[in-house]
């Protein structure tokens, strides 16, 4: 394993020596490659032109974040900046200098990478919904042209993976095995909910119960683990210690912060699918017109970015994963209750007037 860090250490290297006029955009394409995106701006976006879709986004993405964080614990992977500090294979301390950047310091554990990992689940649900489309064409042109659209979108699928992977890796969070890793765990997962029509039909309860699982299954795995001495947030210390810049340490990127934001998503989810506004207006004849979609498409992620203004307050970690759950469940019933039920009340106000 210490050859495996110090071969990706001059890797890393390599890339922050040689790319750094790259930079800008790395760095970009280590913010898409945020789990964050997939409900701030995936979600709202494929729910309204396909809820079969949304819905299985919301529900690859949590239970991908969730196995990410069950590997994580599993497998005690290092993260370059810290483990280039503490490892004795280089000799007379002449250890190698890694530049680290605001967006470095992540306090879990590396191994599987979680941003590859959720990168690649949600465009592995995005690419295999917009060919599921084509498929359907009969004639001999339109059999070339899903050919041709089956290339495109896989090739763009993997030059977004690629280039989230050069990102993090490029700014010190990740080994290269770790983000090869997550991406194909994230397609793993992907392809395992192309399997399971359940999740369309499923109940609040069903929500319930499965929140409930995930977290009592991975808070009972942690405290059985610290029973035996195990401490599965020995990761967050070492961060706190290496972190070029204490301001760089963000609560919002431990283990647990994760854990409660993607169990908060799930929950609004089948709350909003299962409310009295989403039938009423998901399911109503405003819900078959290009411009309810619309409508609800821009007022959707326009909301979403104010909620990213709204700031938890740090100072409590109980409060804010408390807090961080209330979020989190308002942002999926944002998009799937309350914008289609505001947008069809106001195109139901019109049509009266206008009649």
């Amino acid at each position: 394993m210490d050859l495996l860090h110090s071969n990706g250490i001059l890797i890393i290297q390599h890339l922050q020596r040689d790319y750094r006029a790259y930079q800008d955009f790395l760095n970009f394409m280590s913010h898409v490659g945020d789990p964050r995106n997939i409900f701030s701006i995936y979600f709202p976006f494929w729910f309204q032109l396909n809820q079969v879709v949304g819905t299985k986004m919301i529900w690859v993405a949590v239970i991908g974040d969730w196995f990410n964080l069950i590997f994580k614990w599993i497998l005690f992977g290092h993260r370059p900046y810290w483990w280039v500090q503490e490892t004795m294979i280089y000799p007379n301390q002449s250890s190698p200098c890694l530049e680290q950047f605001p967006i470095t310091c992540e306090t879990g554990p590396g191994s599987p990478s979680g941003h590859a990992m959720g990168s690649s689940c949600v465009w592995y649900v995005m690419v295999t919904a917009a060919l599921s489309y084509t498929v359907r064409w009969k004639d001999r042109s339109a059999a070339t042209l899903h050919r041709l659209t089956w290339s495109f979108l896989w090739s763009i699928f993997w030059i977004i993976q690629i280039s989230v992977c050069i990102s993090r890796v490029f700014i010190a969070t990740h080994f290269p095995h770790q983000v090869i890793l997550g991406v194909f765990a994230g397609i793993l997962v992907a392809e395992a909910f192309e399997h399971t029509p359940a999740i369309q039909t499923a109940s609040l309860r069903v929500y319930i119960k499965t929140n409930l699982f995930l977290f009592i299954f991975a808070l009972g795995f942690y405290l059985v683990l610290k029973v035996v001495d195990i401490d599965l947030l020995w990761s967050v210390p070492k961060a706190k210690k290496w972190c070029a810049n204490p301001d760089w340490i963000n609560i919002d990127t431990t283990p647990f912060a994760g854990l409660v934001r993607n169990l908060g998503a799930l929950f609004g989810l089948g709350l909003g699918i299962n409310s009295e506004m989403f039938i009423t207006s998901c399911k109503g004849k405003n819900s078959c017109k290009i411009s309810f979609r619309i409508l609800c498409i821009a007022a959707s992620l326009a909301i979403l970015q104010l909620y990213n203004f709204v700031k938890i307050p740090t100072h409590t970690e109980y409060l804010f994963y408390i807090l961080s759950f209330c979020k989190s469940a308002a942002m999926p019933l944002t998009v799937v209750a309350l914008v289609p039920y505001c947008v069809h009340s106001l195109m139901r106000t019109t049509e009266k007037k206008l009649n």
